[in-house]
Protein backbone atom coordinates (compact mmCIF):
# COMPACT_ATOMS: atom_id res chain seq x y z
CA UNK A 1 0.00 0.00 0.00
CA UNK A 2 1.18 3.49 -0.82
CA UNK A 3 -0.36 6.80 -0.02
CA UNK A 4 -0.29 10.17 1.60
CA UNK A 5 -1.97 11.43 4.72
CA UNK A 6 -2.29 15.12 5.51
CA UNK A 7 -3.33 15.25 9.15
CA UNK A 8 -3.86 18.45 11.10
CA UNK A 9 -5.42 17.83 14.54
CA UNK A 10 -6.20 21.55 14.80
CA UNK A 11 -8.04 21.52 11.46
CA UNK A 12 -9.63 18.13 10.79
CA UNK A 13 -11.57 19.65 7.89
CA UNK A 14 -8.25 20.16 6.13
CA UNK A 15 -7.05 16.61 6.82
CA UNK A 16 -7.15 14.03 4.03
CA UNK A 17 -5.89 10.63 2.94
CA UNK A 18 -5.17 9.13 -0.46
CA UNK A 19 -4.30 5.40 -0.50
CA UNK A 20 -3.52 2.93 -3.29
CA UNK A 21 -3.25 -0.85 -2.99
CA UNK A 22 -1.55 -2.85 -5.73
CA UNK A 23 -4.06 -5.70 -6.13
CA UNK A 24 -1.56 -7.69 -8.20
CA UNK A 25 0.46 -8.26 -5.01
CA UNK A 26 -2.27 -10.18 -3.14
CA UNK A 27 -0.53 -12.73 -0.95
CA UNK A 28 -2.49 -15.04 1.35
CA UNK A 29 0.42 -17.51 1.57
CA UNK A 30 -1.65 -19.93 -0.52
CA UNK A 31 -0.64 -19.85 -4.18
CA UNK A 32 -3.87 -21.39 -5.51
CA UNK A 33 -6.05 -19.02 -3.48
CA UNK A 34 -3.94 -16.06 -4.66
CA UNK A 35 -4.39 -17.08 -8.32
CA UNK A 36 -8.14 -17.33 -7.71
CA UNK A 37 -8.29 -13.91 -6.04
CA UNK A 38 -6.33 -12.31 -8.89
CA UNK A 39 -8.53 -13.96 -11.54
CA UNK A 40 -11.65 -12.50 -13.22
CA UNK A 41 -13.77 -14.41 -10.64
CA UNK A 42 -12.65 -11.92 -7.99
CA UNK A 43 -10.37 -8.86 -8.35
CA UNK A 44 -9.55 -9.34 -12.05
CA UNK A 45 -6.15 -7.68 -11.54
CA UNK A 46 -5.29 -7.61 -15.25
CA UNK A 47 -8.22 -5.25 -15.80
CA UNK A 48 -8.28 -3.58 -12.33
CA UNK A 49 -4.72 -3.63 -10.91
CA UNK A 50 -5.31 -1.15 -8.08
CA UNK A 51 -7.72 -0.45 -5.25
CA UNK A 52 -7.88 3.21 -4.20
CA UNK A 53 -9.35 5.27 -1.39
CA UNK A 54 -9.63 9.06 -1.55
CA UNK A 55 -11.04 10.77 1.52
CA UNK A 56 -13.74 13.42 1.30
CA UNK A 57 -14.22 14.41 4.93
CA UNK A 58 -13.24 13.72 8.51
CA UNK A 59 -15.88 13.46 11.24
CA UNK A 60 -14.65 13.75 14.88
CA UNK A 61 -15.82 10.93 17.16
CA UNK A 62 -14.14 11.89 20.44
CA UNK A 63 -10.60 11.89 21.78
CA UNK A 64 -8.32 9.96 19.41
CA UNK A 65 -11.17 8.73 17.22
CA UNK A 66 -12.78 9.92 14.02
CA UNK A 67 -14.51 8.71 10.91
CA UNK A 68 -12.75 9.02 7.57
CA UNK A 69 -15.30 9.14 4.76
CA UNK A 70 -14.22 8.77 1.17
CA UNK A 71 -14.52 7.05 -2.17
CA UNK A 72 -13.14 3.55 -2.56
CA UNK A 73 -12.63 2.25 -6.09
CA UNK A 74 -12.30 -1.50 -6.44
CA UNK A 75 -12.97 -3.73 -9.42
CA UNK A 76 -13.92 -0.66 -11.47
CA UNK A 77 -16.66 0.43 -9.05
CA UNK A 78 -16.52 3.51 -6.81
CA UNK A 79 -18.56 3.61 -3.60
CA UNK A 80 -18.47 5.78 -0.50
CA UNK A 81 -16.88 3.97 2.45
CA UNK A 82 -16.54 5.12 6.06
CA UNK A 83 -13.53 4.01 8.10
CA UNK A 84 -13.54 4.20 11.90
CA UNK A 85 -10.08 5.52 12.77
CA UNK A 86 -8.25 5.25 16.08
CA UNK A 87 -5.21 7.48 16.45
CA UNK A 88 -2.95 8.81 15.39
CA UNK A 89 -0.78 7.72 18.26
CA UNK A 90 1.68 10.20 19.76
CA UNK A 91 4.65 10.78 17.47
CA UNK A 92 7.97 9.05 18.14
CA UNK A 93 11.29 10.40 16.88
CA UNK A 94 13.62 7.94 15.10
CA UNK A 95 17.44 8.03 15.08
CA UNK A 96 17.44 10.41 12.08
CA UNK A 97 15.05 12.84 13.75
CA UNK A 98 11.98 11.85 11.70
CA UNK A 99 8.65 11.78 13.51
CA UNK A 100 6.60 8.58 13.14
CA UNK A 101 3.01 8.02 14.17
CA UNK A 102 0.47 5.28 13.57
CA UNK A 103 -3.26 4.86 13.19
CA UNK A 104 -5.67 1.98 12.70
CA UNK A 105 -8.78 2.15 10.52
CA UNK A 106 -11.60 -0.35 9.99
CA UNK A 107 -14.62 -0.47 7.71
CA UNK A 108 -17.18 -3.03 6.59
CA UNK A 109 -18.23 -3.32 2.97
CA UNK A 110 -20.42 -5.62 0.94
CA UNK A 111 -18.17 -7.11 -1.75
CA UNK A 112 -21.14 -7.41 -4.12
CA UNK A 113 -21.47 -3.60 -4.08
CA UNK A 114 -18.12 -3.58 -5.90
CA UNK A 115 -19.06 -6.20 -8.48
CA UNK A 116 -17.34 -9.08 -6.67
CA UNK A 117 -20.23 -11.51 -6.93
CA UNK A 118 -18.71 -14.98 -7.43
CA UNK A 119 -19.43 -17.58 -4.78
CA UNK A 120 -19.77 -21.33 -4.88
CA UNK A 121 -22.14 -23.50 -2.85
CA UNK A 122 -20.81 -25.67 -0.04
CA UNK A 123 -21.73 -29.35 0.02
CA UNK A 124 -23.40 -29.05 3.44
CA UNK A 125 -25.21 -25.80 2.59
CA UNK A 126 -24.17 -22.18 2.55
CA UNK A 127 -21.67 -20.51 0.26
CA UNK A 128 -17.88 -20.38 0.06
CA UNK A 129 -17.58 -16.58 0.19
CA UNK A 130 -19.51 -14.27 2.52
CA UNK A 131 -20.86 -10.94 1.31
CA UNK A 132 -19.65 -8.75 4.19
CA UNK A 133 -15.93 -8.02 4.31
CA UNK A 134 -14.13 -6.24 7.12
CA UNK A 135 -11.26 -4.04 6.00
CA UNK A 136 -8.45 -3.14 8.39
CA UNK A 137 -5.74 -0.65 7.49
CA UNK A 138 -2.73 -0.10 9.74
CA UNK A 139 -0.90 3.07 8.77
CA UNK A 140 2.51 4.33 9.78
CA UNK A 141 2.95 7.99 8.96
CA UNK A 142 6.25 9.83 8.73
CA UNK A 143 6.08 13.57 9.11
CA UNK A 144 7.44 15.32 6.05
CA UNK A 145 10.34 17.64 6.79
CA UNK A 146 9.79 21.22 5.75
CA UNK A 147 12.64 23.31 4.43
Amino acid sequence: MKGTVDYDPANLDGSKANLTIDATTIDTRNENRDKDLRSPKFFDVEKYPTITFVSKRVVPQGQGKFQLVGDMTMHGVTKEVTFAVEGPMPAVKDAKGNLHSGASATAKINRKDFGLTWSGPLEGGGVTVGDEVELTVEVEMIQAKTT
